[in-house]
């Protein structure tokens, strides 16, 4: 994504990004190198432990040469969220495509590369999930507006799975909002050393959010 003023999140269509590299399109190469340094100062020490300096540091840049790209440390905040949550609502719009027709398979299509995308890219994703609270008022508002997106999303594909008589949900927003939540938290605990790989765990929570609609668990993730 080009570089828009940084003071703010910038509302409105935005190009669909790559959701395995959202910073490629970053500009100039000096700002990707800022964004991407902040998203591992943020990651290991959070974003109010995080200073300038810090950013700057990892970046091999000057702390004065950072504001000539981002007035201040919550603008870079804000820029990450949106370009994390964008390749999100991406990944999550394309998933549930229609081509297939039957919203089961879409559902399981949905979470697993949800999930899989969330242990993925677990640093980026703990930025943009956990430091929600530290945006600016505007900037938050703008990110939880994608956040809503992403869920609709979800929910109209649970809407479709009652319609076919082939999920039992009652409540599909807030089903919607407990898979998407499970989906999230891999991100918090996730270590790529561990025995899971981003597939298998996408599969493994693509079976729980079947049993979880009311549907027997079929596998594959297609």
């Amino acid at each position: 994504m080009s570089q828009t003023s940084p003071a703010a999140v910038p509302p409105g269509p935005q190009a669909a990004p790559d959701v395995d590299n959202p910073w490629a399109a970053v500009t100039p190469p000096s700002s990707r190198r800022m964004l991407l340094a902040a998203i591992d100062a943020f990651a290991e020490q959070g974003y109010h432990a995080t200073t300038t300096r810090d950013i700057a540091t990892r970046a091999g840049l000057s702390p004065a040469a950072l504001y000539m790209h981002y007035p201040s440390k919550s603008a870079l905040l804000a820029q990450i969220s949106r370009i994390g949550h964008d390749a999100a609502l991406t990944l999550v719009v394309s998933a549930a495509g229609t081509d297939d027709g039957a919203a089961v398979p879409r559902l399981r299509r949905v979470v697993a590369r949800f999930v899989a995308w969330h242990a993925e890219h677990h640093r980026v994703a703990r930025v943009v999930q956990y430091e929600l609270n530290a945006l600016p008022a505007d900037d938050r508002a703008a990110v939880v507006s994608i956040r809503r997106q992403i869920e609709s999303v979800l929910e109209q594909v649970l809407r479709e799975g009652v319609a076919e008589q082939a999920m039992a949900v009652t409540q599909p927003r807030r089903v919607a909002r407990a898979i998407l939540s499970m989906g999230i938290d891999v991100a918090r605990w996730y270590d790529p050393t561990g025995r899971d790989s981003p597939a298998d765990l996408g599969a493994l929570y693509a079976d729980l959010a079947e049993r979880m609609v009311g549907a027997a668990a079929t596998g594959g993730t297609g």
